[in-house]
């Protein structure tokens, strides 16, 4: 059966209007229908080209600039028009912030159908540039190539790369020279490994014939400056590793923790696999109040650590803890807000459904000396029953801070049940956190909310609410 085909049109003079969903700039074809674009910004007037269309939007690219909108700024980034991770370099900061709070209002207005008190103004980020603690990097055998080369018909004598997978191509890597997400020695370390193992003919991964020895590579650098290197191999060549790691660990000797993984499954996730240490520690730390968080491979912690600190501390100050609080710290990951808030609280319970978090949790609190805080792991709903309320305690304060998809339910309706007199609900993803909050709004009503930027020059944005019972 021959592919359906797209009816593309031509609209000339558009204007775009704001920003929407995902990120996209949004203007309205002459029809009445929603254009939503990629390569705009706000105030830009435009020829667009459509390409997938429905029934009430058009999706579309710019063909034609006919005016520059003056909320644009100038991308710093040689990747820019390619690479996907920071889709808003061509909007000023000051604007991003600007949709990010609109957002999260309009979802909480929209969906939730709340009713919110004065907004406090989004917190921004100090930092636009190299705030990420945690990036990784794939290697492929088959790089993408860009139009020119493909149109110029460009020889191309080494088609191996190591950088970020091309959207909507599962296959395609798109060789980064230079990252502006990480601080170095981030970039200096993974050009260092792709160019060491070109000039030992050392293979890049292929995922169509899952074939060659180079995965990935993971690079975690903490505020105190401790660094873990994590690379991933598919085939385990005894020789071509132990070539790999000990030229790292020569070139680089500051990095606190190289490990590496042999990883032969069609998929590159790491939690199913074994950590082999080759240098150094297995786990580095970071640092925030004077306490000390160990994070290992597999651990989850914010990747922006300045402004983790922001959001902790207005998670802190919305709760008001005192010292005769019982708190529950809900979806505690590696216990970093629990332990950050113990100092305040009578005492606090964090739950959390994966081990290995909950394993680092109780470690850091030993290592910090902290004695107040006790941690359970399990899937939320089944472990946040009556039965364990009853063993451990009814908190009147519940700190929640679930993964995008929002929270369960069967958890929303336990905290119904249990009505403590504060909830902050800590979220990714407004949208959610709307539709879980309008489960509560009968009970609840909200007192404060703040928006904090954790990912300058993309559209993701943290929000965090105080829900006060009624």
């Amino acid at each position: 059966m021959s592919r359906k085909k797209t009816n593309h049109k031509i609209f000339e003079n558009i204007t775009v209007i704001d920003v929407g969903s995902q990120g996209k700039a949004v203007a309205k074809a002459p029809d009445g229908r929603v254009i939503f674009l990629t390569n705009a910004v706000p105030g830009d007037i435009v020829d667009v080209q459509t390409g997938r269309q429905r029934k009430s939007y058009y999706e579309g690219k710019v063909i034609k600039y006919h005016h520059y909108s003056d909320k644009r700024a100038k991308p710093i980034c040689e990747h820019f028009d390619v690479c996907g991770g920071c889709k808003w370099q061509n909007l000023g900061y000051e604007y991003q912030l600007y949709h990010k709070e609109n957002e999260v209002v309009n979802n909480l207005k929209r969906i939730g159908h709340l009713e919110l008190p004065e907004v406090t103004p989004i917190f921004g980020a100090k930092e636009h540039y190299y705030y990420r603690n945690k990036m990784e990097f794939s290697f492929s055998s088959n790089r993408w190539l860009s139009y020119v080369e493909i149109e110029n018909s460009v020889a191309i004598e080494n088609r191996n790369a190591c950088g970020f997978h091309i959207a909507g191509m599962w296959d395609k890597i798109l060789d980064i020279n230079f990252c502006h997400l990480q601080k170095e020695p981030s970039n200096a370390i993974r050009n260092f490994v792709k160019h060491f193992a070109i000039e030992n003919d050392i293979s890049f991964f292929n995922p169509k014939t899952l074939s060659g020895m180079m995965r990935t590579i993971m690079i975690r650098i903490t505020s105190i400056n401790e660094i873990m290197v994590v690379v991933q191999f598919f085939e385990n060549n005894k020789r071509q590793i132990e070539l790999i790691m000990n030229a790292l660990a020569s070139k680089f000797p500051e990095i606190t923790s190289l490990q590496y993984i042999i990883n032969g499954k069609q998929n590159d996730t790491i939690y199913d696999q074994e950590i082999i240490l080759f240098k150094g520690r297995n786990h580095i730390f970071e640092e925030m109040e004077g306490l000390k968080f160990k994070i290992n491979a597999k651990s989850f912690y914010q990747t922006n650590s300045v402004q983790a600190y922001e959001l902790y501390k207005i998670t802190r100050d919305f709760a008001a803890i005192k010292n005769i609080d019982l708190v529950y710290d809900l979806y505690t990951g590696t216990g970093t807000i629990a332990q950050f808030i113990s100092k305040n609280a009578k005492k606090v319970i964090g739950i959390e459904s994966v081990p290995e978090a909950i394993l680092d949790a109780k470690q850091n609190a030993i290592a910090n000396k902290i004695d107040n805080v006790d941690f359970f792991v399990g899937d939320m709903k089944s472990v946040f029953t009556e039965e364990f309320i009853n063993k451990n305690g009814t908190p009147n304060i519940i700190i929640t801070d679930p993964p995008r998809d929002g929270m369960h339910k069967d958890v929303v309706a336990q905290l119904l049940t249990i009505r403590p007199k504060k909830i902050v609900y800590v979220s990714c993803n407004s949208a959610t956190q709307a539709r879980d909050l309008a489960l509560m709004k009968d009970d609840y009503k909200i007192t404060k909310t703040q928006a904090v930027d954790m990912f300058p020059q993309t559209h993701h944005v943290e929000n965090v609410v105080l829900l006060e019972l009624k």
